[in-house]
């Protein structure tokens, strides 16, 4: 009886542990998705044009850069801690208006979305540990 509940026990940890490595790994993959829209993205406000309309080719692959890094901010939010998901969301939120609005004369769009990219990255490491 006792070898038999020693056994459930260690198949449960087994399952366990596997399962937990299934989450890190779908983890892994939601932020590596979500890390290279946004470089899209910066790559995006790096190029924005002075002038642009809803029929600039800038504005098409932009369009659709947005829309993914918009799905990958969401799914953080469903998979992480929400600490991870605010801090995605104040990145995303500096891109969009970058990408969007542009930045003052003189501002660096790498400087100036370089303190909420790296809280970002530094609350899902907490996290995937």
């Amino acid at each position: 009886m006792a070898t038999q509940r020693s056994a459930e026990r260690v198949e449960q940890r087994r399952q366990q542990s596997e399962l937990s490595e299934a989450r890190r790994a779908e983890r892994l993959t939601l932020l590596e998705r979500f890390v290279e829209a946004g470089a899209e993205a910066e790559r995006a406000a790096f190029r924005r044009p002075q002038e642009w309309d809803d029929t600039t080719p800038w504005f098409l692959t932009t369009r659709d850069s947005m829309n993914r890094l918009w799905v990958a901010e969401r799914l953080i939010r469903i998979q992480f801690p929400l600490a991870v998901h605010d801090a995605a969301r104040k990145y995303f939120l500096d891109l969009n208006r970058t990408v969007w609005e542009g930045l003052p004369d003189g501002e660096s769009v790498r400087d100036y979305l370089e303190d909420n990219r790296l809280a970002l990255l530094d609350a899902a490491r907490a996290v995937m540990g």
